[in-house]
């Protein structure tokens, strides 16, 4: 139990927060997180339980859409070939593409479309077919502010997540930048 109440304290510094804010959010009085910290008591194990969720929810609360997304957005039109979609994916490192045009979010590319594609009329059959012929449904939609859980849980059944302020598109997450968040807080 020692080692979790130093970890109390780390945690607790190293969001910035004071005990007495701790306590408040804990719904506890200061002078008890100040004699848990200290070693002077030995909590419930629900206390306990309870200071970490709390610490939990303040260490994920700073991620958002805007920490974590990627600017400017690479994007195709409905007009592009999708070999040139290729090469993009392929310069990039990347494995979706919106389709946007006159800042309008019409669609997605995917590697998964572009093989369907390849599969159905093979590569000579594919070389001249359009994005338009081949794009999905648009990304989703999300606001600078969203949070990591909520990200998280739409990158589940989307390949990535437009970010868009004022009716702009302004960055792009995908599920690699959820998991380079994790990584850096780490």
């Amino acid at each position: 139990m020692l080692f979790e109440i130093e970890e109390i304290k780390r945690k607790r510094k190293k969001l910035g927060i004071t005990q007495k804010k701790l306590a408040e959010l804990v719904g506890v009085s200061q002078p008890l997180i100040a004699r848990i910290e200290s070693g002077d008591l030995d909590p419930k194990l629900s206390l306990v339980k309870k200071i970490f969720e709390v610490l939990g929810e303040l260490e994920g609360k700073g991620i958002n859409a805007k920490k974590i997304m990627n600017t400017p957005v690479l994007s195709v039109t409905p007009e592009d070939l999708i070999v040139d979609v290729v090469d993009i994916m392929r310069k990039n490192g990347i494995s979706q593409l919106p389709v946007i045009k006159h800042g309008m979010n019409l669609g997605c590319v995917t590697e998964s479309s572009i093989l369907k594609i390849i599969m159905a009329k093979g590569i000579n059959g594919a070389v001249n077919i359009t994005v338009r012929e081949i794009m999905e449904d648009p990304l989703p939609e999300i606001s600078p502010a969203e949070t990591l859980e909520r990200i998280s849980k739409m990158l589940l059944n989307n390949p990535a997540l437009l970010v868009v302020e004022n009716g702009r598109i302004i960055g792009i997450v995908t599920k690699h930048d959820v998991m380079k968040a994790l990584r850096e807080r780490a």
